[in-house]
């Protein structure tokens, strides 16, 4: 598809609706749901501090369908991101290619992703922390799980769901949609920082602000590089650190988040 077709208003608004179906079936929805969230946090008679957001809740008091539940959450969440790449796949090329996600650099990868992790992680702790101070966070439960023999394995899973589905979702499909719509670099960039941190909001403002600014470098990082599977590897490695930790570590270590 050319600049030329997409400055056709027919096309230009298909590719409109498009994205706000898919984002109304995937991380927008998410966002709304978590700004009425805040809205009902802030205005309760406990203070947003002393408040809970438990990812990765138990489902079910049987173990085996607590992990049915688990496993088909897991499943159906990454639906849409099936459906950008199949939407993708309408456009000229090959939509792994386009999203980066195919493995021509598994090396290369790899380190940006691991360096992506260490470069969002480490101050990622620090502006937690400040946020807990601040009274500005609830307390956030990263894994919510009975110690089962599947929790771990499931909570992996949980991770790399999670990272599938934002990074090709925010990053690689709407970024690649805004600039086929002509959006300005500036407005890609905030859109899919503030989507990113807007669906975070019912953790806290800390966590609204510290994914936004991680939205900033992951979207940047995009649209220099074309590839979506560094993200994936960085926030896989970022979800599995905090989710596998606070489920095998004593829960005193973090009594800070």
């Amino acid at each position: 598809m050319t600049v030329e077709e997409l400055t056709r208003p027919v096309i230009r608004r298909v590719l409109g609706i498009e994205v706000l179906l898919v984002l109304g079936l995937s991380l927008g929805r998410s966002a709304v749901y978590a700004l009425v969230e805040i809205i009902a946090r802030v205005t309760a008679a406990v203070p947003l501090s002393k408040q809970t957001a438990t990812l990765n809740a138990t489902q079910a008091a049987r173990p085996y369908l607590d992990l049915t539940y688990q496993l088909l959450g897991i499943l159906f969440a990454l639906l849409p991101v099936l459906l950008a790449v199949h939407l993708l796949a309408r456009d000229p090329g090959d939509p792994a290619r386009t999203l980066g996600v195919d493995l021509r650099r598994p090396g290369p990868d790899l380190a940006w992703g691991g360096g992506l992790a260490a470069l969002i992680g480490l101050p990622g702790l620090a502006l937690f922390w400040a946020a807990a101070q601040l009274g500005i966070n609830a307390t956030v439960v990263p894994a919510g799980l009975r110690h089962l023999w599947w929790a771990v394995p499931v909570l992996i899973l949980a991770a790399v769901q999670n990272a599938v589905l934002e990074e090709v979702i925010v990053v690689g499909y709407l970024v690649t949609r805004l600039r086929q719509l002509q959006w300005r670099l500036g407005a890609v960039v905030a859109a899919s920082a503030l989507l990113r941190g807007s669906y975070h909001l019912y953790q806290g403002f800390g966590a609204f602000v510290g994914n936004a600014v991680m939205g900033v470098i992951f979207s940047l990082f995009f649209l220099r590089t074309r590839r979506v599977l560094p993200l994936i590897i960085a926030h896989t490695l970022l979800d599995v650190v905090a989710f596998v930790g606070y489920a095998l570590l004593p829960r005193h270590l973090f009594s800070w988040l």
